[in-house]
């Protein structure tokens, strides 16, 4: 799961892969604004056919914290 996000980050948004490790953070670390955020959920909502709840999206601190969520949302 950890690469199949890492390659959404790399390819939509045009993140530099060597910084993209699970404890980067979105925001201080990798630079994502609201609006890429906002697009990554989006992202992730298509690649990966789940829903993402508007109250989760404030969950999201690190890359890990996006893994973990996808993992459990496609064990449901």
């Amino acid at each position: 799961m950890f690469e199949m996000l890492k390659n959404v980050l790399v390819e939509e948004l045009q993140l530099d892969p060597e910084e993209i490790t699970l404890d980067a953070e979105l925001a201080n670390d990798l630079g994502i604004n609201s609006i890429e955020l906002a697009d990554l959920v989006m992202l992730c909502e298509d690649k990966f056919d789940i829903e993402i709840e508007d109250d989760d999206i404030h969950k999201f601190i690190t890359v890990n914290d996006v893994v973990t969520y996808l993992e459990a949302q496609k064990k449901n």
